[in-house]
């Protein structure tokens, strides 16, 4: 990632830890274009992520993604919201950590289920066992959300505290 550049700040993480609240107050105060990547999706295919999900499967959604976030990291000085799954894509990792500050927040098991609510939005949520999901999904994206270039626990910290700490890696780099 060049640094001269007004670099991307892209933020990825499990569903319901808070990229699109912390992006979207991140973006606002860095005067900064914001991209919820799921949200821009959605526009171009007329429908919501969960039915793209359930009408034309993952795969189907992945490669939309995948074109959508290369699309997306042409441009630079934005604030980006990643879906929680993009990361899983080696390609998608490698444009993210080149082309952006890749920032993963992270949660507790226990405080996604709470923030995911019923999980009736959350396709992948589907099913009884809500906490032992989330706790797989996690153990096997550890790995690649352990390669962003930064990571906070948002498990305990409100959307103010969370951009603060975004702004203070923005400065540490610089």
């Amino acid at each position: 990632m060049s640094r001269g550049a007004i670099q991307n700040i892209a933020l990825t993480g499990f569903m319901a830890v808070g990229k699109s609240a912390v992006g979207r107050a991140l973006a606002r105060k860095l005067r900064r274009r914001f991209v919820d990547l799921d949200r821009l999706i959605e526009k171009a295919e007329g429908m919501r992520v969960r039915d793209i999900f359930s009408q034309k499967g993952e795969s189907y959604f992945r490669q939309l993604e995948k074109k959508a976030l290369a699309a997306v990291l042409q441009q630079e000085g934005q604030v980006i919201a990643t879906g929680g799954g993009v990361v899983m894509d080696e390609q998608n990792l490698k444009m993210l950590r080149e082309k952006s500050l890749l920032v993963c927040l992270t949660a507790s098991p226990d405080v996604l289920v709470k923030r995911a609510g019923n999980g009736a939005k959350r396709p992948l949520l589907k099913g009884l066992d809500r906490k032992g999901r989330v706790e797989e999904l996690l153990k096997q994206r550890e790995k690649n959300y352990a390669q962003a270039h930064a990571i906070i626990d948002t498990s305990q910290l409100t959307v103010e505290q969370i951009v603060e700490k975004i702004i203070h890696l923005l400065n540490v780099e610089k």
